[in-house]
C-alpha cells in the first residue's frame, strides 16, 4: 500500500509538473536499453540489405510546345493516344532517362546522404529504392530487399518512404494524425516488446526492465495510450503542438516546419526497416534539422535500420551524422561510399575542397560545369571540364566500391536477417475500423457545414410549402395535377443539389487520400465504404427533414404509405447524387475541371428526365438518354406515388 500511495504520489507531481523534452542522451539510453531487451529476450537482430542493380528509371515525354497543358494540346495528346493504342500511328513522345543504370548497395545500421542538384533525379531514385514509383514511369534493372525483388507483395512494415510535401486533413490534430498511420502501418510495433516477458527468463525484473517501465511512463504519462505514437512526437520536437489541428490557409493550425516534422512522424511511427526520406530538412532551420537527423541517426544504429535521406544544403554538423554519401548528378551515381573518403576520391581526380568550404557544397559543385574550375589543383592551362559520364566512371573504377562492399560484408556478421516474405499484415476489419473511426472524427468537425445544410433544407422548405401550399392546390382539374408536379419536380432538384457539397469535399481528401493509398497502403473501399455508412444517417437527417417539413403543407396524398415512399425515393436521389459528384471529383481531379463536368451532367439529366422534354418528344437516336438519367425513375416514381391516390381517380376537366 505504501509503495502504491508513493507511485500515486509521483504521478499527481508529474501532473502539475511538465515533463521535459527529451534529449539525446535520453533517447540513446532508451534505445540501448531497448536492444538489450530485445536480445535477452532472444528477438536478435533484424537488418535489410538494401540492393540496386543497372536501375535505370524512364519518361516519355512531350516535348516542345505539345508539352504546355492547353486546351488544343490536351485534346491532340488525348487523341494521339487512343490512335496509339488501337495501333493506328506511332507515339511521337520523347524518352528521358532520369536514372541511368545505377548499381550499389545501401548498408544496413547505417545513415546514407544523398546529395544531388534539383533536377538531378533523386526523389525518382527513392521512390524507386522504396517501390513507390509511379506507374506511368519505365523501370528497368532490379531493387532488391536481402536478395529478393521488390514489388507489390514486398510487405508494407520493410520500407517506408517520407514524401517532401506536407498534405494532411487540416481538422486533424498531430497526435490523431501521427495515431492513424500507426494504425496503419502498426505491423512492425518495436516497442510492442517492452510489455513482454518481464521477468520471464529470470523471474524477476531487472534494472533494465526498471528503466524501461520508468521511460514508458515518462514518455507516455498525461498523453495517448499508443506508445510509438507519443515517442515519436517526442523525438520530433511536437509535444507542444500535439493536440492542436493541423490548419491550413484558411484556418488556423500548426506552422509549416511542424508540418513538415508532422510529414516525418506520418511515416517514422511505422518504424520500417528502411526509411527514403526526401529533402526533410524544407521549412526547418538547421538547428531543428540537426536534432531530428541526431535522433534518426540513434534509431538507425540501435535499431538497425537502413535509412537513405536527402537533403539541400545541410550544415556541417548534419553532414557529420552520416555514416555514407551518395552524390546523384544527372541520374548518374558519381560517388557512394562512406563519407570520410569523399573528398579523397575527387582529390585523385584533381580537385580539392577549401578548408572553409562545406563538404557538402563542394561535392554538389564540382560536378557543375560552371563551378567545378574554381576546385582545380592542377595547372590552368590544362584544365578541362569533367563531365559526369568521366566523374562516374573515375569512381567505379577506383577502390573505393570493393572498400564499401567489404565493409558491407563484415558488417553483416552473424545477426539475423528479416525475412521479407514474412506475413504482418493488418487485417482488413482493422483498416477499416481506422478509416470508420476517422470519419466519424472528421465528421465532428465539419459539424459546422452540416448544421448549415440543415439550416438552408428548412429555409428551402418554407419557401416550397408557400409557393405550393395545399390552399393554393387542387386535385381535380389538370392545371392542379401540373402544380403537383411542379412540386415533385423541385422537391428532387433539391434533393439532388444537396449532395453537390461532396464535390468540394472530396476534391480536399483526394491530395491525402492519394498520398496515403501510396505511402500507408489505404484501400479506396476502406474509405469509401467509411464515407458512405458514416453519410447515410446524415441523409436520411437531411431527407426526412425536407418530406417532413413538405409533405403535409404542400398537401400530397394524406397517406403514411406513400409519405414514406417519397421519403424513400428522395433518400435514394441523395444517395446517388453524392456518389455522382464524388465520381465527378475524382474524374475532374480539379475544382474547376470538376464544376464543368457537374454542370454538364447536370443539364443533361434535367434534360432527358422528362420533364423539360417529355420522352415521345425526343428525336429517337436521343431517346437513349431518357432511359439513362436518373431523373427519369426519381420523377416516375414520385409522380406514380402520388397520382395513383383514390382522389386522383376522377375524369379531369
Amino acid at each position: 500500500m505504501m509503495e502504491y500511495s508513493r507511485e500515486a504520489e509521483q504521478a499527481s507531481e508529474m501532473r502539475v509538473r511538465p515533463l521535459p523534452p527529451l534529449t539525446h542522451e535520453d533517447n540513446r539510453r532508451f534505445l540501448e536499453m531497448l536492444r538489450e531487451k530485445k536480445e535477452r529476450l532472444g528477438f536478435g537482430a533484424e537488418k535489410v540489405e538494401v540492393r540496386f542493380e543497372e536501375l535505370t528509371v524512364e519518361a516519355d515525354v512531350h516535348v516542345g510546345h505539345r508539352a504546355l497543358p492547353t486546351l488544343l494540346n490536351c485534346a491532340v495528346n488525348a487523341a494521339q493516344k487512343l490512335a496509339t493504342c488501337s495501333h493506328m500511328c506511332t507515339t511521337r513522345k520523347k524518352p528521358i532517362k532520369v536514372i541511368n543504370g545505377v548499381s550499389g548497395a545501401i548498408n544496413p545500421s547505417r545513415m546514407t546522404l544523398l546529395l544531388g542538384a534539383p533536377g538531378s533525379g533523386k526523389t525518382t531514385f527513392l521512390k524507386a529504392l522504396a517501390g513507390k514509383l509511379d506507374s506511368s514511369l519505365k523501370l528497368g534493372g532490379k531493387v532488391m530487399y536481402n536478395g529478393e525483388e521488390v514489388n507489390s507483395s514486398t510487405p508494407q512494415y520493410l520500407h517506408a518512404y517520407i514524401s517532401q510535401y506536407d498534405l494532411h486533413h487540416a481538422e486533424m490534430t498531430v497526435r490523431e494524425m501521427i495515431d492513424f498511420s500507426s494504425k496503419m502501418l502498426g505491423t512492425n510495433n518495436e516497442f510492442g516488446t517492452l510489455g513482454q516477458g518481464m521477468g520471464r527468463k529470470n523471474g524477476d525484473i531487472n534494472k533494465v526492465d526498471q528503466y524501461l517501465g520508468t521511460s514508458m511512463k515518462a514518455t507516455t504519462f498525461g498523453e495517448g495510450s499508443n506508445l510509438t505514437t507519443n515517442y515519436i512526437i517526442k523525438i520530433l520536437g511536437l509535444s507542444e503542438c500535439a493536440d492542436t489541428l493541423v490548419g491550413d490557409e484558411l484556418r488556423r493550425g500548426i506552422s509549416g516546419g511542424q508540418k513538415k516534422r508532422a510529414t516525418i512522424g506520418e511515416m517514422l511511427v511505422g518504424l520500417a526497416r528502411c526509411f527514403f526520406m526526401d529533402d526533410i530538412s524544407t521549412g526547418l532551420d538547421s538547428s531543428t534539422t540537426y536534432e531530428i537527423v541526431k535522433f534518426l541517426q540513434q534509431m538507425t544504429h540501435l535499431m538497425d535500420l537502413s535509412m537513405v535521406m536527402s537533403l539541400l544544403q545541410p550544415s556541417p554538423e548534419t553532414l557529420e551524422l552520416f555514416d555514407d554519401i551518395i552524390l546523384l548528378c544527372e541520374g548518374q551515381i558519381v560517388y557512394h561510399g562512406p563519407r570520410e573518403n569523399a573528398i579523397d576520391c575527387f582529390q585523385m581526380m584533381g580537385f580539392r575542397c577549401p578548408g572553409r568550404k562545406n563538404v557538402a557544397d563542394f561535392l554538389q559543385e564540382v560536378t557543375s560545369k560552371m563551378d567545378q574550375r574554381q576546385y582545380w589543383i592542377g595547372d590552368e592551362n590544362v584544365y578541362q571540364y569533367w563531365p559526369i559520364e568521366n566523374i562516374a566512371e573515375f569512381f567505379y573504377s577506383s577502390y573505393l566500391p570493393r572498400l564499401a562492399e567489404n565493409n558491407m560484408t563484415n558488417n553483416r556478421g552473424n545477426d539475423r536477417e528479416i525475412k521479407t516474405n514474412a506475413n504482418h499484415g493488418i487485417s482488413r476489419w482493422n483498416i477499416f475500423k481506422a478509416c470508420f473511426s476517422r470519419e466519424v472524427l472528421l465528421l465532428k468537425r465539419n459539424s459546422p457545414l452540416h448544421i448549415f445544410k440543415t439550416v438552408q433544407i428548412i429555409i428551402l422548405a418554407f419557401v416550397i410549402s408557400t409557393v405550393f401550399i395545399r390552399e393554393n392546390m387542387n386535385h381535380k382539374t389538370i392545371l392542379d395535377a401540373n402544380k403537383y408536379m411542379g412540386s415533385l419536380f423541385m422537391a428532387i432538384v433539391i434533393a439532388n443539389f444537396n449532395g453537390m457539397t461532396e464535390i468540394a469535399m472530396t476534391m480536399k481528401r483526394l491530395p491525402t487520400f492519394y498520398k496515403q493509398r501510396e505511402l500507408l497502403a489505404l484501400p479506396g473501399w476502406a474509405l469509401l465504404s467509411s464515407i458512405y455508412i458514416i453519410n447515410l444517417p446524415m441523409s436520411l437527417i437531411e431527407t426526412g427533414l425536407w418530406t417532413s417539413l413538405t409533405y403535409y403543407v404542400i398537401g400530397y396524398s394524406p397517406s403514411f404509405v406513400r409519405f414514406t415512399q417519397q421519403f424513400l425515393v428522395l433518400f435514394a436521389m441523395h444517395q446517388m447524387s453524392m456518389g455522382l459528384y464524388r465520381f465527378l471529383a475524382a474524374i475532374g481531379r480539379t475544382q474547376v475541371m470538376s464544376n464543368m463536368l457537374s454542370v454538364v451532367i447536370l443539364i443533361a439529366i434535367y434534360i432527358f428526365g422528362g420533364f423539360v422534354i417529355s420522352k415521345d418528344n425526343l428525336q429517337p437516336w436521343l431517346q437513349w438518354g431518357y432511359w439513362a438519367s436518373p431523373f427519369t425513375y426519381a420523377q416516375n416514381a414520385v409522380a406514380l406515388n402520388e397520382f395513383l391516390d383514390e382522389r386522383w381517380a376522377t375524369i379531369c376537366n
